[in-house]
C-alpha cells in the first residue's frame, strides 16, 4: 500500500477495448497511466488480451507506479485484434486482491458488468468513463433506416433509461464529450461530470510542422496538391467510404492527395475503393512521426458522425490544423469558425464541398484562425487533473451504508 501511506491513489481500469494495435480507448489509457505515474500514483489498466500476463512499468521518480493485466479471452469476430472480456470472476478477484480507491469502467458493456460484479467492498469509489455511443453508433441509425426519423427517436426513449439504469450504481459517470454529457443528463443519469480529453500539447503543437514532410509527399509535383490526412481505425462506424468519395470529387477540380493513418478489418475493402490519390501509410505508434504530419498537413478530414469526443481531432487542432467533420456526434464540436467546417452527415458530396470552402480560402487566414484554435484546446494535465480532482471529492464524501453495515454509496 505504498501508495495509500504517501497520500497518493490506487486507481484501477477495467477495459474491454484494447486492440493489440492501437485505438482509442488504449491511447487514452496509456496516456493516462503515464500521468498518473509520474503524479506518484499507483495506475492497473485490466484489459483482456491473448493470454493471462501481467506487466510493470519501471516506477516513476515520483515513487508511482503503471501495470497491465491482462485476461485472456477469445478474439472478436469482426476485429481479432480486440478480445473477449468474458471472465468477470478474473477481474473481481484481482479488483479484490488491489482494493484501490478508484475502480473504473471503460466500456458500458462487459467491463461495467465487471466493475460492479466486483460489489461495493471492492474499491473506495467506483466510477465509468463513457467512452462509446452504443445507441447512436449501432440502434439509432438502424431503427431509422427501418422505421424513419421519427418513429426512431420514440424507441430510444425507453433505451436510454437503460443506459440510466446501467450508470446509477456509479459514484460518477465522465463524458468527455458536451453532446454524449448532454444526452446522459437527458437520460437521468446521476452524477455524470464533462472533461473533455486533454492532449499531450507537448507533442502535438504547431511547431511540429516539417516542410521536408510535406515535401516528401508532395513528390516534386508540378500542381503541388493540397495534403489531406485522415487518422482512426479502419471500421464500419468511422465511415471512411465518405472520406474516400469525397476525396475523389475533390479532386475532379483542385490537386490533392489523402493519406490515410490507421488499420483495421475494413481496411481491404477501403483500398479497393480509393484512386491513386489515396495512400494508407498504416498505424503509427510513433506520436512525434504522427504529430508533424497533423502539423505540416493542409486539412484533416473525418467521416464518423458517432464519435463521443475525437481524439485525433483535437490532436489536429491541437497541431494548428484544419478539420471537416460530420455535423452529428461529437466531432462537430471541433470545428471552430474560420478554421474548421461541418458538413451535411455521411453524404460525401457535402463533405467535398467543405474541404474546397477550407482550402479555398487564403493561406494566412487559414493559418492564424488555425493558431488561435491550437491555444484553445485542453493540455492532458488539464484533463487528468479534473478527474483527479473529481476523484478526491468523492472519497471526501461521508458513506452510507445499509441496515447490515455494509458500504451503499458516498452522500451526494
Amino acid at each position: 500500500m505504498l501508495c495509500r501511506k504517501r497520500g497518493c491513489l490506487k486507481i484501477v481500469d477495467v477495459t474491454e477495448f484494447y486492440s493489440e494495435r492501437g485505438g482509442g480507448i488504449r491511447s487514452h489509457l496509456t496516456n493516462r497511466g503515464h500521468f498518473l505515474c509520474q503524479q506518484g500514483h499507483d495506475h492497473l489498466v485490466i484489459a483482456p488480451g491473448p493470454r493471462d500476463e501481467d506487466a510493470l512499468a519501471s516506477p516513476s521518480v515520483a515513487g508511482g507506479r503503471t501495470r497491465l493485466a491482462r485476461v485472456a479471452g477469445p478474439p472478436q469476430p469482426y476485429d481479432p485484434t480486440y478480445h473477449l472480456l468474458y471472465r468477470l470472476d478474473k477481474v473481481r478477484r484481482r479488483a479484490l486482491f488491489e482494493q484501490p480507491d478508484v475502480l473504473e469502467a471503460h466500456s458500458p458493456y462487459l467491463a461495467s458488468a465487471a466493475v460492479m460484479a466486483c460489489g461495493p467492498r471492492a474499491a473506495r469509489i467506483r466510477t465509468a468513463f463513457w467512452h462509446s455511443d452504443h445507441l447512436g453508433v449501432y440502434v439509432e441509425p438502424t431503427l431509422e433506416g427501418l422505421l424513419g426519423e421519427t418513429a426512431a427517436r420514440g424507441l430510444m426513449e425507453p433505451l436510454w433509461q437503460g443506459v440510466r439504469a446501467l450508470l446509477s450504481p456509479f459514484d460518477a459517470v465522465f463524458a468527455a464529450g458536451r453532446a454524449q454529457f448532454e444526452n446522459l443528463r437527458r437520460a437521468g443519469v446521476p452524477r455524470v461530470v464533462h472533461a473533455p480529453f486533454g492532449v499531450d500539447v507537448d507533442t502535438f503543437r504547431p511547431s511540429a510542422f516539417d516542410q521536408e514532410w510535406r515535401d516528401q509527399w508532395r513528390n516534386g509535383a508540378r500542381e503541388r496538391p493540397a495534403i489531406l490526412v485522415g487518422v482512426g481505425r479502419f471500421a464500419l462506424e468511422k465511415r471512411w467510404d465518405v472520406v474516400i468519395d469525397a476525396t475523389v470529387q475533390l479532386r475532379r477540380h483542385r490537386a490533392a492527395i489523402l493519406l490515410l493513418f490507421g488499420d483495421g478489418p475494413e481496411r481491404a475493402r477501403l483500398e479497393r475503393r480509393a484512386d491513386s490519390g489515396v495512400r494508407f501509410v498504416g498505424f503509427e505508434q510513433d506520436r512525434g512521426v504522427l504529430a508533424t504530419a497533423l502539423a505540416s498537413a493542409d486539412l484533416l478530414v473525418h467521416g464518423s458522425p458517432y464519435e463521443t469526443f475525437g481524439l485525433s481531432l483535437a490532436e489536429a487542432v491541437a497541431c494548428g490544423l484544419p478539420v471537416v467533420v460530420p455535423d452529428r456526434g461529437a466531432a462537430v464540436e471541433h470545428a471552430q469558425p474560420g478554421c474548421g467546417e461541418a458538413y451535411r452527415s455521411l453524404d460525401s458530396e457535402s463533405c467535398a464541398i467543405a474541404m474546397a470552402r477550407v482550402l479555398d480560402r487564403p493561406a494566412e487566414e487559414r493559418r492564424a484562425r488555425a493558431l488561435e484554435a491550437a491555444a484553445t484546446v485542453p493540455s492532458s494535465r488539464q484533463h487528468f487533473g479534473q478527474v483527479l480532482a473529481t476523484y478526491r471529492e468523492l472519497l471526501a464524501r461521508p458513506v452510507r451504508v445499509d441496515a447490515w453495515g455494509r458500504p451503499a454509496r458516498r452522500e451526494a
